[in-house]
């Protein structure tokens, strides 16, 4: 049903699960997973798939997909797709597939049992006087002039709401239940409203959908559910959710609440998401620096890696922050033993070696994986032109700056121990060359005399080397909390992505989409979907700097 996390834990959910098993409150565990199709999955939705997916798991159960379509202006069958294929794509796999429109028929039939009941009523009030009857939170709310209908002229009225009688907005059916009370959602909240955009599945069979807070309980209670985990904006809600289900004694689910994820440096809202993609401040949903799991996906995150971040984070009943620094801990401690090294030049300079054989190539044995030994190795051609990061050759360097500059021997990676002689410059000045001599006797990276290089770069050969794009992102606001910004565009990091032109070792000629390599010094990246045959195109998905694990172990 789901794929185990690497990290488990105990929490007040698990606790509350194992309570009502204990004394038989329920026999069995179910949970459901329930997301609206108006956009696209955002890690945040992980964290809630995790939970609702691994308890029932963790407690052989099962888990529902239940699809919350009730607003047919927001809702397109695209985003039900999406949602599908991004939760299989994380590793989960549902029981049951289910739309809140599947029970639209038994939906209406128990708003009727509580008009019935002389618990419900059809309003005439439009939706400014709703609010303003409403009341506020230190002022009681004022009961609608239409709140004691008879039974018969509602159900008259409701049936024909249904058959399209009257205009959108102008009537709604609401529960009847304390306009004086404390908690604002008990104010005789709405159940039904006229809304005339046709509905992806059911076209326009329906005029009258019903809200989310009476369509939740009951569709959890028609699938049997029995725990209705819900993030912590859902709390006050939920004294609603059990009036539902008393008064049509029904079966009744427990709801708990859990804090929903907030990360630094990233936006959650998907308000706010729309906006970035539709002002052109990113490239699409699937843009890597988007906390979409599309986004995640393309920058290169791995399903196993989301899981296991949001198992360390937990399930906690206070809203906090989360570092952003602990979903790249988890990134980075898988592709550490997973992904193949590969030598990569960001920033090229190039090295002329004046003393080694003119169109000579050698190829030398490089390690595809320290942490796995059964990567095994692989060639990479070694020649007479180099490139190497311009980071690191300094011409006057300054105290322990221990790689290249004029006079000082480096090691090659793999290769040779060569001295920088020379520097070629333009007529602007500018650095554009090295020529240096490299000592044959030290192949492999060591000298028979013992001496020590005090550094060791990498490089690719210059005539065998492959163009590449690479794609450095970084995070797609200045501040931790964009949020707080009085308007979150304002913190947008200008220098969130930079597209330089690198060379590439050519083992990796050919690498599908979706591929992850350790460019060796640099970080890791992988292949993204806008490569060609002739040009590969990486994201770096993660620098290999650690700030987690550094903070962690401090802590």
């Amino acid at each position: 049903m789901a794929l185990s996390s690497t990290v488990h834990v105990s929490d007040f959910i698990r606790a509350a699960v194992r309570e009502d098993l204990a004394t038989g409150r329920f026999t069995y565990v179910r949970t459901r997973f329930p997301p609206e199709p108006n956009g696209y999955l955002h890690i945040g939705h992980a964290k809630a798939m995790a939970i609702d997916f691994e308890i029932a798991r963790e407690f052989g159960g099962t888990c529902n997909l239940r699809f919350d379509d009730t607003n047919p202006t927001k809702e397109e069958q695209e985003y039900v797709d999406a949602i599908i294929e991004d939760v299989r794509w994380l590793g989960y796999q549902w029981d049951g597939l289910y739309f809140a429109s599947d029970y639209f028929e038994q939906l209406y039939e128990f708003a009727v049992k509580l008009i019935k009941k002389g618990k419900a009523y059809v309003c005439d009030l439009s939706p400014e006087e709703l609010r303003e009857y409403r009341g506020t939170l230190t002022q009681p709310g004022r009961e609608s002039p239409w709140r004691n209908r008879s039974v018969e002229e509602n159900l008259d009225l409701f049936a024909r709401m249904r058959a399209g009688e009257f205009p959108e907005g102008s009537r709604t059916l609401r529960a009847k239940i304390d306009m004086a009370s404390g908690n604002l959602n008990l104010r005789d909240p709405v159940m039904y409203r006229i809304i005339r955009t046709p509905h992806h599945r059911t076209g326009t069979r329906w005029c009258i959908y019903p809200t989310y807070d009476f369509a939740h309980g009951q569709c959890d209670s028609i699938e049997g559910v029995t725990h209705s985990l819900c993030s912590l904006e859902y709390e006050d809600h939920r004294p609603l959710y059990e009036w539902f289900l008393r008064e049509l004694e029904i079966f009744s689910p427990r709801q708990i609440e859990f804090a929903r994820l907030n990360l630094s440096y990233t936006v959650l809202s998907k308000r706010k998401l729309l906006r970035l993609v539709q002002e052109g401040h990113v490239r699409g949903w699937d843009d890597p620096r988007m906390p979409t799991l599309r986004g995640l996906r393309r920058r290169g995150y791995t399903p196993s890696a989301i899981r296991d971040f949001c198992a360390r984070i937990g399930v906690a009943k206070a809203n906090s922050i989360v570092d952003i620094a602990m979903l790249e801990h988890s990134l980075r401690d898988e592709l550490n033993k997973t992904a193949p090294r590969v030598m990569a030049v960001l920033r090229p300079l190039r090295v002329v070696i004046e003393n080694y054989p003119e169109g000579q190539t050698e190829w030398l044995e490089a390690i595809n994986n320290p942490e796995d030994p059964s990567a095994g190795t692989r060639l990479v051609p070694f020649s007479r032109e180099l490139y190497i990061e311009q980071d690191d050759f300094m011409e006057n360097p300054p105290p322990k700056f221990y790689r290249l500059s004029p006079g000082r021997e480096v090691r090659l990676r793999y290769g040779y121990f060569i001295r920088c002689n020379e520097v070629v410059k333009n007529a602007q000045g500018q650095v554009v060359a090295l020529r240096c001599t490299y000592d044959p006797e030290t192949r492999g990276g060591s000298a028979p005399d013992g001496r020590k290089a005090k550094a060791t770069i990498h490089w690719v050969s210059a005539a065998h080397a492959l163009p590449i794009e690479a794609r450095l992102y970084d995070h797609l606001f200045t501040r931790p909390d964009p949020d707080e910004a009085e308007d979150f565009l304002s913190v947008l990091n200008p220098h969130s992505l930079e597209v330089v032109n690198a060379f590439i070792e050519p083992s990796v000629a050919g690498s599908p989409v979706g591929k992850h390599y350790q460019f060796e010094r640099l970080g890791y990246f992988v292949v993204d979907p806008d490569s060609t045959p002739e040009r590969l195109v990486f994201n770096r998905s993660v620098t290999l700097k650690d700030e987690w694990a550094k903070i962690a172990k401090q802590g």
